[in-house]
């Protein structure tokens, strides 16, 4: 494939003392202001590693922050668009500290590519991937699964069925089954077919299958969502903190699957949780191309934890990359 490929990470750093006075002068209990959502763990540079190692084919990769940098960070790196959140997000939104509002303006980033693939900063490339592990034909690639939403963080479920709603009101979900039938029952999904064929009989989409890693996107489809649905995202991007009331940028790639607008593919890693015994062990026997490492139990011990996952990623990715002075 000639199409070029970007890569989209979003990364804050949780000890930026001036950063952390800003967010407090803005706190209210009206948003999800956790502290366990910023804590630093000191693994992105393994994230540079991972895609110099495993994706060196990536045309650029644009580098979100509001302002702070790593200091080992090589900005001088010919592929790094060190993107500042003035540079994309409108200016009566900022500042903001409302992960939403940051990934729902991604596509404004002046000379992202059409096609590009988002992370979060805990989500971590351990071992090859392809261009086509992410677009074919100039689609993005996902798992177009059917799902529902579980009881779970308050505010994350609220966001999901909002979601959903809007996905409802412009998606008829007898065609995503009858007429995508190659999207939503493809074999390479596995036995998570079973979970579309138990949820056929329900009029309506109750979810889809959210692996909670890396999303291939194209920039249209945010357009469509903007034009769509402006009013809704205008009251999101308003909101200083993530708020139960928000849309999310899952509702991009909900569009895309709805619309049948992806190419099917089986997943390529798998989420855990930080404290999961499993999670070491996924990591240095790279059971998989990606792995999502995501911090939302406050009761571990953060430095045991943090000492643990920079060694097994050490171990895999032990040399320095470019991105590194």
């Amino acid at each position: 494939m000639n199409e070029k490929i970007d890569f989209v990470i979003t990364w804050v750093d949780g000890n930026d003392e001036e950063w952390r006075n800003l967010r407090d002068s803005y706190n209210s209990n009206l948003g999800d202001s956790r502290n366990i959502r910023f804590r630093e763990w000191d693994l992105l540079r393994y994230w540079f590693r991972g895609v110099e190692k495993f994706a060196p084919w990536v045309n650029r990769i644009h580098f979100v922050t509001c302002g702070h940098l790593p200091e080992w960070l090589n900005i001088n790196h010919p592929k790094l668009h060190i993107v500042n959140h003035k540079d994309y997000i409108p200016e009566k939104y900022l500042p903001t500290f409302n992960s939403h509002t940051i990934e729902l303006n991604l596509h404004r980033i002046e000379e992202l590519e059409e096609r590009f693939v988002y992370f979060n900063d805990d989500v971590f490339l351990i071992n090859k991937v392809k261009p086509e592990d992410f677009f074919v034909d100039g689609l993005p690639c996902d798992i177009g699964v059917l799902g529902c939403i579980s009881p779970g963080d308050k505010i994350v479920s609220n966001v999901v069925l909002n979601n959903l709603q809007i996905i409802n009101k412009y998606f008829n979900k007898e065609s995503y089954v009858n007429d995508g039938w190659w999207h939503a029952f493809n074999w390479c999904y596995g036995k998570n077919i079973i979970r579309t064929i138990l949820l056929c009989p329900f009029r309506k989409h109750t979810g889809f299958f959210d692996h909670h890693l890396c999303v291939s996107f194209n920039k249209e489809t945010f357009k469509k969502v903007w034009l769509a649905e402006n009013e809704l995202l205008h009251k999101t991007c308003s909101n200083k903190f993530r708020s139960r009331n928000d849309v999310s940028p899952w509702l991009v790639r909900y569009w895309q699957i709805a619309s049948c607008s992806f190419y099917p593919h089986k997943v390529l890693g798998k989420y855990f949780v930080i404290g999961d015994r499993n999670l070491v062990r996924f990591i240095s026997r790279q059971e998989g191309k990606i792995v999502c490492c995501n911090d939302i139990d406050e009761n571990i011990d953060f430095e045991v934890y943090k000492n643990e996952l920079q060694c097994v990623f050490e171990m895999i990715l032990p040399d320095k990359s470019k991105f590194e002075k």
